[in-house]
């Protein structure tokens, strides 16, 4: 059954005029997540060297000077506590080792939309075969609205190497004191993932993969799977029909990250907070080359089960994307915000609605219902 959830508002504040604007945003830093704050002050972290945030307090129109909060590679996961208010923002000091050893990590926490970081200690527990996940790198959290879970925090994390790796999430039922750990997602080989929680309570996670056990598995559309409750298990494990889990190259040969025929990247997944509907939005390469190439923006309307329309946001190079919307009554509202990577280093934030989206182009996966094209 689909619930009602404050935050949530009108199908129409995201239609009107189709309106795309793209503007620069950081320099020479990677690893992108936008979030938007319960007032709708837009936050963008980043980092590949130094953990940096930009805030804009009118919908993205202008946006504040960067700020600096920290040292170390942008761990993802940024997510807003809906209860409080507060902003959490993780970095690795240095890339994640490898082999199952544990990864250190930072956590800062803004209480005030981004304008200032205080550093903050938590506690975070191994998963089932006695791991600490590393929470490099991950589509940003969210906060939980369904009961019985609600108010739950849940982020994407991974273990790296064992099995040849896999995604899991971590989740805190104390406000970011506490971390617990998911059961991993049942397929090896995967990363770097993305978590939307839909109407029914149910949640989504959408996931990079870069290892196959040979030529016949070889995929190149993005995994996914189900929660049923909120985080803590995952199944009804299946790769999508339309979406790419970035460039499409598949070979024999090693070419630079694509070793293995085919390495996926990581992507932007966002819930817009309509009432009573789930409309989905991804972002990745749409590519049938090796290239990080096209970055590209697709639409569902019926909560991930079918993604009948994409449109094209760049056509240059362009790598790792997250996605966030508005907030009804506020600066933010009836817009979707798409930050990226540039390949020439640093990223860029387009942001649009979804009657933009929608006039793009057909996938032949499902169809776009009249509503979306007034």
């Amino acid at each position: 059954m689909k619930g009602v959830y404050p935050g949530d508002g009108e199908l129409d504040s995201f239609l009107g005029a189709p309106d795309l604007s793209v503007q620069d945003l950081f320099g020479e830093e990677r690893f992108p997540n936008v979030v938007v704050a319960p007032d709708g002050t837009v936050v963008a972290t980043w980092g590949a060297k130094h953990l940096v945030a930009r805030r804009s307090e009118d919908g993205g129109s202008t946006w504040d000077r960067q700020t600096s909060v920290g040292e170390g590679i942008h761990a993802g996961g940024t997510t807003v506590d809906e209860t409080t208010g507060e902003i959490f923002f993780w970095g690795h000091p240095e890339h994640p080792p490898k082999g199952g050893v544990a990864a250190p990590r930072t956590l800062y926490v803004s209480p005030d939309t981004g304008r200032t970081w205080q550093e903050r200690t938590a506690d975070y527990a191994l998963d089932r075969d006695g791991y600490l996940p590393a929470l490099h790198f991950a589509e940003h959290g969210i906060s939980l609205r369904a009961a019985p879970h609600a108010g739950r925090l849940l982020r994407p994390a991974r273990v790296y190497s064992i099995r040849n790796g896999y995604n899991l999430a971590i989740y805190s039922d104390d406000r970011g004191q506490t971390w617990h750990v998911s059961d991993p997602l049942p397929v090896d080989g995967t990363g770097e993932g993305c978590v939307v929680e839909l109407s029914d309570g149910r949640i989504l996670y959408s996931s990079r993969q870069h290892h196959f056990t040979d030529d016949a598995s070889m995929r190149w559309e993005r995994l996914y799977a189900i929660s049923h409750d909120g985080g803590v298990s995952w199944r009804e494990v299946a790769h999508s029909v339309a979406l790419p889990d970035g460039p499409r190259y598949r070979g024999d040969e090693g070419r630079g990250a694509n070793f293995n025929g085919h390495f996926g990247m990581a992507a932007g997944l966002v819930r817009l907070p309509i009432r009573e509907r789930d409309v989905l939005v991804y972002s990745n390469a749409d590519e049938a080359g090796h290239e990080r190439v096209r970055m590209t923006a697709w639409a569902s309307f019926d909560g991930g089960h079918s993604w009948p329309v994409k449109r094209l946001v760049d056509g240059g190079p362009s790598a790792y994307s997250s996605l966030d919307a508005g907030r009804s009554g506020t600066p933010s509202e009836g817009w979707i915000y798409l930050q990226y990577e540039v390949r020439s280093g640093g990223g860029r934030l387009a942001r649009f609605n979804l009657s933009w989206l929608a006039k793009g182009e057909q996938t032949g996966d499902g169809s776009i219902p009249d509503w979306a094209l007034v």
